[in-house]
């Protein structure tokens, strides 16, 4: 048993060793591909597949050391608690990305603006505004600069931003003002305005459900309290009401 827990752990340790090229060479060549060719695969069935071998061999290793039916029902349930923590500490990060991404864009929207109201070029102003903000959206506005500076079409680099949900409103004003040649400044302060609207739709939905998060604890603290000080009571004395003979 011991030999199949350590091919278990060599193969979970093999797949999590990087395959294919750097990551530098990954950047470098999503920068110069040519638009019609299709990007490289996302990496969440790798993610996907790295939580399901971590939840094997964790539950592998708790059944060898345990053994017999206890160790293989502990192990099953190892498995499964692993499982589920790992897909929620990794859509617990999606989350936090994508509060991130809504909270920056009315900011970001807003610098652009900005910027193209003072006369410097859309391009310069898309890579200032991207070193300023940072983030998850400052990557994908230098990704878009980056590659209308290696000669990509705007429209193109553009509509790649609108995959991401959150970042879909800002693609297709770009888009839109790349074809029409119309000024961006008064369409990017509209756009500023409805995403402050929607960034703070999403802060007080996050509130609301935090107090929810934080007062189910709190009831489950008074619970057997009040079990024990209300219900345990009550049905001891219709219990010795039926029971016991007057």
């Amino acid at each position: 048993m011991l030999v199949w827990v350590a091919l278990a752990c060599m193969a979970a340790f093999g797949l999590l060793l990087p395959r294919g090229p750097a990551p530098g060479a990954q950047r470098l060549a999503a920068l110069v591909r040519s638009p019609s060719q299709p990007g490289p695969p996302p990496p969440r069935g790798r993610e996907q597949q790295l939580r399901l071998v971590a939840a094997g061999v964790a539950g592998l290793v708790t059944a060898v050391t345990l053994g017999g039916p206890v160790g293989a029902v502990a192990g099953l349930v190892v498995g499964v608690v692993v499982a589920r923590t790992s897909g929620r500490m990794a859509n617990a990060e999606q989350r936090r990305r994508k509060a991130r991404l809504i909270a920056d864009l009315p900011i970001a929207v807003d610098l652009l603006a900005a910027c193209l109201r003072g006369g410097t070029p859309w391009g310069e102003a898309v890579e200032a505004v991207a070193t300023t903000v940072g983030g998850p959206l400052g990557e994908a506005l230098s990704g878009v600069a980056a590659q209308v500076r290696l000669g990509a079409d705007p429209s193109t680099a553009w509509l790649a931003l609108a995959e991401d949900a959150s970042l879909a409103p800002l693609a297709r004003t770009a888009v839109r003002a790349s074809q029409s040649g119309a000024s961006l400044a008064p369409t990017l302060s509209r756009l500023a305005r409805d995403q402050r609207r929607t960034a703070r739709t999403a802060a007080a939905a996050r509130a609301r459900a935090a107090g929810i998060r934080a007062v189910a604890p709190l009831g489950l603290c008074f619970l057997p309290a009040f079990v024990l000080l209300g219900v345990v009571p009550a049905i001891a004395g219709i219990a010795s009401t039926i029971l016991l003979p007057w």
